[in-house]
């Protein structure tokens, strides 16, 4: 059975940092593109940041410069950095692997396992 458990949200203020974490068990995870995605209320869930099994990354947009990932392939972890935070960055941010491939995906539908979602609010 795989699980996909996200930690380390919380409230913070604008300008500050945090760093979400997604434990993985049950799956192979060296072998996973892992991805953040983000959903604020009333919006579609939408594509954060990304990680291949080989280590290449793609960042939105929305947060180049501010955020980054990391993977520890002997911990099962994925790490989302987050710094300059801004109150549009608030929503619930979700850990996500899709199946070993060349490209990261930067749509919701083709990843196969979810976390359950961790709360980020910003204040400003």
């Amino acid at each position: 059975q795989v699980q996909l458990v996200e930690s380390g949200g919380g409230l913070v203020q604008a300008g500050g940092s945090l760093r979400l974490s997604c434990a993985a068990s049950g799956l192979t995870f060296s072998n996973y593109n892992m991805a953040w995605f983000r959903q604020a209320p009333g919006k579609e869930r939408d594509f954060v940041i990304g990680i291949t099994w080989r280590g290449g990354t793609l960042v939105a947009d929305s947060v180049k410069g501010r955020f980054t990932i990391s993977r520890d392939n002997a911990k099962n972890t994925v790490f989302l950095h987050m710094n300059s935070l801004k109150p549009e960055d608030t929503a619930v941010y979700y850990c996500a692997a899709d199946r070993p491939g060349p490209a990261l995906q930067i749509v919701a539908g083709p990843y196969d396992y979810w976390g359950q979602g961790t709360q980020v609010t910003v204040s400003s």
